[in-house]
């Protein structure tokens, strides 16, 4: 390799040619004017063009580059033209017809071209790119290469400096330009760590034209109108080179590690897309990791070369900060786990292990039976959070090994007692290892011949040809370093024993792992059931995918789910839901679980009542009377009846029965972009378009919408607007009265619910509830999503206008998840529908229910939740108002206690809603832990309606998330 001409390449600053002096040149030779704007470049000078032909990208490189080199640039672009696929700049000929110019310009030598401007942006400037973005980078590099794989050019043979085949003479050259001695020793081990996993496999990597630059820098996206990224283009073919075809996407992965937020399993979707589209040969995928390695070595030299020797160079400098970041996340971990990583994600393992051979490691215990302990997230042991107490794993190991004599854990069960509350980050739940209890003193024999290693108390590690087996809990009987044969006692057992097998003697293998690395680890880590001859290896769990398609196979679709894929969730505790895997997620959107989830209390009243008895209401028993008394402890004092039921739907649809059968008419007025359930009366009365698209043209004539009295983006907005709003009450009660109708009623949500939690402009229910009384009507406060406590400062939401409704519809956290509902008023119209015939709901008021119903307000009590909602709500609503100024797309706060909502905009002024960024920020927030969904006509508004054990904490860990995700960009 002409090393000489390597170092030149290396060291070249960027031409020096001015602004004005590009003007000339294009008005000279392509007859074109126009502004400038220019564009980053390591080495080279770009401008973009803006002219009255159209955009363009003019492009000045130093004499110094080959001119056949260039012309295999314009050749690939050419042959990638003629090829269906990618868009690709297309060269501008000049006036005299040339595509390549070759000119002095000041004195200096410069070759320049002019090239179509693909519309777009790069991506380099974001923090976060999505894994589907991630994915349609490998899949762009492996069509790429694809289709480059049929053209050639002379100028493909060149040496380049970012060519892979010449990283480790680069790195020895440009290592002095770090000054740091600890720096400049790490990137020299990681190079070298690099070039011997590589050098096995040189020879049969395939070679190929490859662009190799398919960065986030050089590849040119846009959103469409779901704010989703969608690939345009692919700019700068200055690299192009004949080499090893997997150098194009080594290099690609690099670029995006740092977007990776330190987490190199990042790339892997990358590496999936590019296999499928254009399978890698197993040595090229056991080469990917170690030319990241080296490529990343070689970008953070690189570019302190660059700005030490062209310190103006803006682009350069900005780039250093990226660079030493892929670099730190190229070597956070070991080149075995992401080798293992990578084949793992394209379904390829790594070499089987002969261990037919093995001797038993506890000879003694062969055949005897082992009580194996359920750590998982369904296990019986767990209850009331108690799986976060210190040592319950172990403690739980040794109550079994007490009972039962021996006891082991399960390799590769995902532990519950790991999962970590309000906490962005998978946690490690995955174990790699065997933990057992077993009598101190049993001996402990060498499975395989090998050399034993003893570090400090408490680890020891016997290294095979092909395996080590680490051991923590045995006393040694041998020496460290002693070879042992197979079969040689080493030590005997002197507490709670943990076994572990790896690959690698030199690998430092966690104990747990994190689940997205599970697959990988488990390859270096295998279970070492074998040795202990005991099926101790965890049941295989049911895959969310197929359990989904099951789901959408047997259940009906119209019944949907949060997410496209949704995590399995199957417990929970206080405000966390916890998947399969051991991952707790902050419960920011289930105002069901008022209480949290896994109450012990509502489990010992449930189940002390369900031994008892459960029937419907026609029976006498106490606890039905017990609790109607309670709710109308809680009721304004003219209110003396209850009706109990399951929800908020049957609710809603009985005080509708309830309004027709007093008022003696049908007519109903509701309040636009309002949802009140799905019965047929209650659908009727519901106008939320996110809900039910049609709402607005299929309300029956019964139905008499009225204007939504939303203060915030309103027909009339501000705190003073409650006469304008009453102006289309007034309205559609004298159509009402001009038709010689009878009103019925008026239902509205006190607290505007379904749009976030907007109060209602003062006096807005006051001057209505007079309106509808005077028309014969009945007013209804639907309370099911904003009452009971909810809001903090009012027990009811209807106390925030300073009125009493006829009748109180309420359900939702009433049961704390039990199906529970009520509707309360007073004696004349509940007699009323007596008239008409017998009310009954089956389940409505059962024993269990009733019993869970007085649990939920004494838990309340006791727990002081509502203080808590006003307390830790009131914190809530101040940290999110502070968004406000610090993001844009913040447009307001609504609400209060733990029903909040983030109105999401576009424009302060137009208050165009940022429907598809809210989506994009649920979807993220669910990536870092968070459940939360949209809500509103327009789905723009985040619903926070948490349970009402909220802390401190997770209030503060959900702004953060949201604060980090607004930062990114969406």
């Amino acid at each position: 390799m002409p090393l000489a001409t390597l170092i030149h390449r290396a060291s070249l600053p960027s031409p020096q040619v001015s602004a004005a002096q590009a003007l000339e040149l294009l008005e000279e030779h392509y007859g074109l004017s126009g502004r400038l704007q220019a564009l980053g470049s390591q080495q080279d000078l770009n401008y973009r063009v803006d002219s009255g032909q159209g955009r363009f990208v003019l492009k000045i490189c130093r004499g110094d580059y080959s001119t056949l080199e260039l012309q295999a640039q314009h050749a690939g672009l050419k042959h990638l033209a003629e090829h269906p696929g990618v868009q690709v700049p297309r060269v501008i000929p000049a006036k005299n017809g040339a595509d390549l110019l070759s000119l002095e310009v000041g004195g200096q030598a410069v070759h320049v071209r002019l090239l179509d401007y693909i519309e777009g942006q790069s991506l380099t400037h974001l923090d976060h790119l999505d894994h589907s973005v991630v994915a349609g980078f490998g899949r762009l590099c492996g069509e790429m290469d694809l289709t480059l794989a049929g053209f050639d050019h002379p100028g493909l043979e060149r040496t380049l400096q970012w060519d892979a085949r010449h990283a480790n003479a680069l790195i020895a050259h440009l290592l002095p330009v770090i000054k740091d001695e600890r720096q400049r020793a790490l990137i020299a081990e990681a190079a070298e760590q690099a070039e011997r996993h590589l050098q096995p496999l040189v020879d049969k990597l395939a070679v190929q034209a490859i662009h190799m630059d398919i960065t986030d820098d050089n590849v040119v996206w846009q959103r469409d109108s779901q704010r989703q990224w969608q690939l345009q283009g692919v700019i700068d073919f200055g690299d192009l080179v004949r080499t090893w075809r997997i150098t194009d996407l080594s290099v690609t992965c690099a670029a995006l590690l740092h977007h990776a937020e330190g987490d190199p399993f990042y790339i892997l979707p990358a590496v999936r897309a590019y296999h499928a589209v254009n399978p890698l040969q197993h040595e090229e995928l056991l080469a990917l990791w170690p030319l990241i390695v080296a490529r990343s070595a070689v970008l953070v030299l690189s570019g302190e070369q660059q700005v030490s020797i062209d310190p103006g160079n803006e682009y350069s400098r900005d780039n250093l900060t990226h660079e030493w970041e892929i670099f730190r996340v190229a070597t956070s971990v070991p080149l075995e786990l992401m080798e293992a990583a990578i084949l793992t994600a394209v379904v390829q393992s790594l070499p089987s292990i002969g261990s037919e051979n093995f001797a038993p490691l506890l000879p003694s215990l062969v055949g005897r039976e082992f009580a194996l302990i359920d750590l998982g997230v369904l296990s019986p042991h767990f209850d009331a959070g108690n799986w976060e107490q210190q040592g319950i794993d172990l403690r739980l190991l040794t109550e079994a090994a007490s009972a039962h004599g021996l006891a082991a854990s399960r390799y590769g069960q995902y532990r519950l007692s790991r999962t970590r509350p309000d906490c962005a980050s998978e946690p490690d739940t995955f174990p790699l290892h065997v933990a057992l209890r077993v009598p101190d003193g049993t001996a402990v024999e060498a499975p395989f011949a090998g050399v034993i290693h003893i570090e400090g108390e408490n680890l020891l590690q016997l290294d095979g040809p092909e395996l080590s087996v680490r051991l923590w809990g045995v006393a040694p009987s041998v020496r460290s370093s002693a070879v042992l044969v197979k079969g040689q006692v080493l030590g005997s057992v002197s507490g709670p024993l943990i076994v572990q097998l790896c690959r690698s003697a030199q690998l430092d293998a966690p104990l747990f792992c994190t689940p997205s690395r599970a697959a990988a680890w488990q390859a270096l880590c295998p279970s070492p059931a074998v040795l202990l001859g005991l099926a101790c290896d965890a049941e295989e769990e049911l895959d969310p995918q197929t359990l989904l398609a099951r789901r959408d196979a047997s259940f009906a679709r119209s019944q949907k789910y949060y997410y496209v894929d949704p995590p399995r969730i199957e417990r929970g505790w206080r405000n966390h839901l916890i998947d399969m895997q051991g991952r707790s997620y902050l419960d920011m959107l289930n105002n069901v679980a008022v209480l949290g989830h896994g109450h012990p209390r509502m489990a010992a009243v449930a189940s002390r009542q369900w031994s008892l008895l459960n029937t419907n209401s026609r029976f006498h028993y106490a606890a039905i009377a017990e609790f109607s008394e309670r709710l109308l402890k809680l009721a304004p004092d003219n209110m003396d009846r209850v009706f109990l039921v399951n929800s908020g739907t049957e609710a809603n649809d009985l005080a509708i029965r309830l309004a027709w059968a007093y008022s003696g008419g049908r007519d109903m007025l509701s309040v636009l972009e309002a949802y009140h359930g799905w019965s047929v009366a209650a659908d009727a009365v519901s106008t939320s378009i996110a809900d039910n698209p049609k709402a607005l043209s299929s309300r029956p004539d019964w139905v008499h919408p009225v204007t939504a009295p939303n203060t915030y983006r309103g027909e009339f907005r501000g705190v003073d607007s409650a006469p304008d709003y009453v102006r289309s009450v007034e309205h559609n009660l004298a159509k009402i009265a001009e038709q010689k109708r009878q009103l019925a009623g008026f239902i509205c949500e006190p607290v505007y619910g379904n749009a976030g939690g907007i109060s209602l402009p003062p006096g807005y229910l006051k001057q209505v509830y007079a309106l509808v009384r005077a028309q014969g009507g009945v007013c209804i406060a639907d309370e099911v999503q904003v009452g009971y406590g909810r809001m903090g400062k009012f027990f009811w939401g209807f106390e925030e206008q300073g009125v009493v409704p006829d009748i109180i519809t309420m359900a939702k956290g009433m049961g704390n998840g039990q199906p529970l509902g009520a509707v309360i008023t007073r004696r004349e119209i509940a007699e009323a529908l007596e008239a008409e015939g017998y009310f009954f709901s089956s389940a409505g008021g059962s024993p269990v229910s009733c019993r869970i119903g007085m649990a939920v307000l004494d838990v309340m009590e006791e727990e002081k939740l509502w203080e808590n909602a006003q307390v830790v709500g009131g914190y809530f609503k101040e940290r999110l108002e502070a968004l406000i100024d610090r993001h844009p797309l913040v447009g307001a706060v609504h609400g209060s206690g733990f029903y909040l909502g983030v109105e999401l905009i576009r424009n302060r002024e137009t208050l165009e809603p940022a429907t598809e960024e809210t989506t994009a920020l649920c979807n993220r927030l669910r990536e870092l832990g968070i459940f939360m969904q949209p809500t509103g006509d327009y789905l723009n508004i985040l619903k926070i309606k948490p349970p009402m054990v909220t802390s401190r904490q997770s209030v503060d860990f959900f702004v953060d998330m949201l604060s980090k995700v607004l930062e990114e960009g969406l």
